[in-house]
Formats: C-alpha cells, sequence, structure tokens
C-alpha cells in the first residue's frame, strides 16, 4: 500500500473522483503543508494558514501505478491555474502533489515534465515533500455521498469515466 496527498481545488469533488478510480483504497480530506496546528475548515478559508484542501489517497500499488493516478488527477484539474479550481479561489485551492516517499520523486517530475508539453503556460501544480496533514472536519469526509447534489467544480463525466477503468492501462 503507498499513500500520496493530491490537491485539486474544492476536497469535495477531488475526493470523491479519486476513490473512484479502481486501486484507490482509501482517501481522506484535509488541510496540507499550511503553518498552523490543526487548522478548523474556517480557518483554512479565512485566516492565511497557508493550507492547501488536500485528500490523502492510498492506493495498491500492485494494481494502481502512481503515474497513472497522477495523469487522472491531472485530467480534473486545470494544472496552470494558480490558486483557482472551478469557481473556488484562494491559496487553499492550489494544486499540488505532496509526498511522503522520496522514491515517488522521479515519477512525479517526470509525469509533471510530460504534462508541461501540452501546455503554453507554466504548471501551477506544487510538487513538495508531505511537511504536516491535518484530517478536515468529519462532515467533510465523503462529503459528496452526503450530499449527492452539492457543489463540485468536476464534471459529472469523470466520475462516470472513472468507475469504468482500467488501471492496468498506462494512460500518457
Amino acid at each position: 500500500m503507498k499513500t500520496i496527498y493530491l490537491a485539486g481545488g474544492c476536497f469535495w469533488g477531488t475526493e470523491k473522483y479519486l476513490s473512484l478510480i479502481p486501486g484507490v483504497k482509501s482517501t481522506r480530506v484535509g488541510y496540507a503543508n499550511g503553518k498552523t496546528i490543526n487548522p478548523t475548515y474556517l480557518e483554512v478559508c479565512r485566516e492565511n494558514t497557508g493550507h492547501a484542501e488536500t485528500v490523502r489517497v492510498d492506493y495498491d500499488e500492485a494494481t494502481l501505478r502512481l503515474k497513472t493516478l497522477l495523469n487522472l488527477f491531472f485530467e480534473v484539474i486545470d494544472p496552470v491555474s494558480l490558486n483557482k479550481q472551478g469557481h473556488d479561489e484562494g491559496t487553499q485551492y492550489r494544486t499540488g502533489i505532496y509526498y511522503t516517499d522520496a522514491a515517488d520523486t522521479p515519477i512525479i517530475q517526470q509525469t509533471l515534465l510530460k504534462l508541461q508539453e501540452r501546455y503554453k503556460d507554466t504548471l501551477a501544480v506544487e510538487n513538495l515533500p508531505l511537511d504536516n496533514f491535518y484530517d478536515a472536519e468529519e462532515y467533510h469526509q465523503d462529503y459528496l455521498d452526503k450530499n449527492p447534489g452539492g457543489y463540485c467544480h468536476i464534471g459529472k463525466a469523470h466520475f462516470d469515466r472513472a468507475r469504468l477503468l482500467n488501471p492496468l492501462f498506462d494512460q500518457e
């Protein structure tokens, strides 16, 4: 089992999408790489905590390769948008890949370089070691399962596609 932390704007939709990908075993939303300890949602949104809304993703690397997971993640973010995804704006909605295993660094860098080839503008996706991660409040966990009509910046077609994926197919 491997773990990676992905920030893709509002964590409600990002978590739901990632949880549907075959090979993802569990997800947990929270706040990453900020400068305060155990922040609340209101603090992250209203104060300058430096945290990004982030999803902890535990996945089976025998079933789902990190490269494939990252490429699927890139499909639901605007990787050149700085501090904005969908209608959400602010540093807490920045995009990022936060890793705990230094062995993942070459894979992350390679996928980001390949992604950059598709864009004229510079990527805004952070690529950093995880400094800290605090679970979000319980009502944020699996939010779109609890609130099926809740706000989401990710389109329904992406959720449908995630349900049908074959993770052994390497997506370039």
